[in-house]
């Protein structure tokens, strides 16, 4: 690839960080810069919804950006259906709306109110009424994983002994194991987020840009230009290698 592509890890409603990592992409590639979001704009984070709006603006204007869905993002569009689905790969006793998820600070984003004494239907009910449609049509129809060159960009991974035709939706937006442990090469680079860990950090055969943005970490980004990687930061480009 000639010009640089930039990649953004998961935002989880971090909308001052979003804002401060666009415009450093903007300083260094220009306002036409290529990004790939790697999903999970919503939940833990304070401003799921103005995340989601800037995304949206972003794209309704033509920029040249490509948002990818993360599992955070399925749930809470899967929510939103007018019968909510229960996403059945979450342990017993979790769903999205439980603390550990943070569909709650999402929906606060909104306007919902939500208290120790709501119901399902009347948090669905109130969600129905003040979750603009077109965010929930927007995340419905996001993309599962996206290609350029040697790189493809997807929220948690891929199954490694599958082809990419081959794959399945709740694996390239929830996958970790055997994929986080598979050392061999891929037909390409993965550049992935969803498991979050303390840095972004470059594994060969895939990239981990999850740096744990729903823990109070900061939102890693990623470019690629030619044969090189760099993470770029306040400072501007840091080399980034294996």
């Amino acid at each position: 690839m000639n010009a640089p592509v930039y990649a953004i890890g998961d935002i989880h409603g971090q909308y001052e960080n979003l804002c401060q990592v666009l415009d450093r992409i903007e300083a260094d590639g220009g306002p036409d810069a290529k990004i790939i979001f790697l999903g999970d704009l919503t939940d833990r984070g304070p401003k799921s919804k103005q995340v989601v709006q800037h995304l949206m603006d972003g794209c309704s204007a033509g920029r040249n950006w490509t948002v990818i869905r993360g599992n955070h993002d399925q749930m809470f569009a899967d929510f939103m259906d007018p019968m909510p689905r229960i996403e059945m790969r979450l342990p017993l006793g979790l769903d999205w709306l439980h603390d550990r998820l943070g569909g709650q600070d999402t929906l606060r984003s909104y306007g919902v109110e939500i208290y120790e004494t709501s119901r399902y239907y009347q948090i669905h009910q109130d969600a129905q009424t003040k979750v603009p449609a077109d965010h929930h049509e927007f995340l419905r129809c996001l993309p599962l994983f996206h290609q350029i060159g040697q790189y493809l960009f997807v929220h948690a991974g891929i199954h490694p002994e599958r082809p990419l035709d081959q794959q399945k939706h709740e694996d390239l937006i929830w996958i970790r194991e055997p994929f986080l442990s598979y050392d061999k090469p891929h037909p390409f680079v993965v550049v992935h987020g969803h498991t979050a860990i303390q840095q972004a950090t470059h594994y060969g055969n895939r990239i981990n840009l999850d740096s744990g943005a729903g823990y109070g970490r900061g939102i890693s980004t990623l470019v690629i230009e030619g044969n090189e990687t760099w993470l770029l930061g306040p400072n501007g480009r840091n080399i980034f290698k294996p």
